[in-house]
């Protein structure tokens, strides 16, 4: 995919994989729009580094997240990749789950998808181009035990980047899901699972790496997705 403006949104900017895909962008020549709830880590992160700019935004509210793109389309151009990597997730059996928890995990997961898809295409379709990346994980395919709150979300995340795909693709737009089927290599899944390996954990950089490949196939050979896994992963 070419790139003009070469501005890269990011939703879920967090102290793992988020900031890993800032840091990958950037150093791939992106000025990179920054959205996450937690304002002081995105000023931190932009103090860190001249290309990341940043935008507070809870992705779960429409209004603020159009006004935030608005904002951004102002100050860089418009974005000619979307990472949406922003989560909710309610845990328990369907028994347990909060429904009003469960809908906003919707509305961060699959509902921010929709609105973001909404926002950038428009932009994309008129300059040629354009990718929208999902991160995501193995819920997208299977609900477990414990997971109704969660599984739900996912799977509709992935059909919905199908949709888009299907209709987006010929207009040169490249929407791909990216599945994490692993444990992420972060702080406190270090103290849950304190006996694995470093094999164990999938590595934010590494998947950071996957979704800027992706972003970048060319056309006569995209992918709808991808599903990355340590190699010690018992699948």
């Amino acid at each position: 995919m070419q790139s003009k403006s070469k501005v890269c949104l990011i939703t879920g900017v967090g102290p793992g994989t988020g900031t890993a895909l800032v840091n990958r962008f950037v150093a791939g020549g992106y000025r990179v729009a920054m959205l996450a709830r937690d304002s002081a880590r995105l000023a931190s992160l932009s103090e860190n580094n001249p290309a990341a700019y940043a935008y507070p935004c809870d992705v779960s509210d429409s209004i603020a997240l159009s006004e935030t793109f608005d904002l951004i389309e102002r100050d860089l151009d418009s974005p000619t990749i979307i990472v949406h990597n922003a989560v909710g997730a309610e845990r328990g059996s369907y028994m347990e789950i909060d429904p009003g928890k469960f809908r906003q995990a919707f509305e961060v997961n699959t509902m921010a998808l929709l609105h973001l898809a909404r926002l950038a295409t428009p932009a994309m379709e008129a300059q040629g181009f354009g990718a929208i990346i999902c991160t995501g994980n193995t819920s997208a395919y299977r609900g477990r035990a414990a997971f109704a709150g969660f599984a739900p979300t996912k799977a509709a995340q992935r059909i919905l980047l199908q949709s888009i795909a299907r209709e987006a693709g010929p207009r040169g737009i490249h929407a791909a899901y990216v599945a994490i089927d692993a444990v992420i290599d972060l702080p406190w899944t270090r103290k849950v699972f304190a006996d694995a390996t470093d094999d164990f954990f999938c590595q934010p950089a590494d998947i950071a790496e996957e979704c800027f490949r992706v972003a970048h196939q060319p056309r006569s050979a995209w992918s709808s997705e991808s599903i990355i896994r340590p190699f010690m992963e018992n699948w």
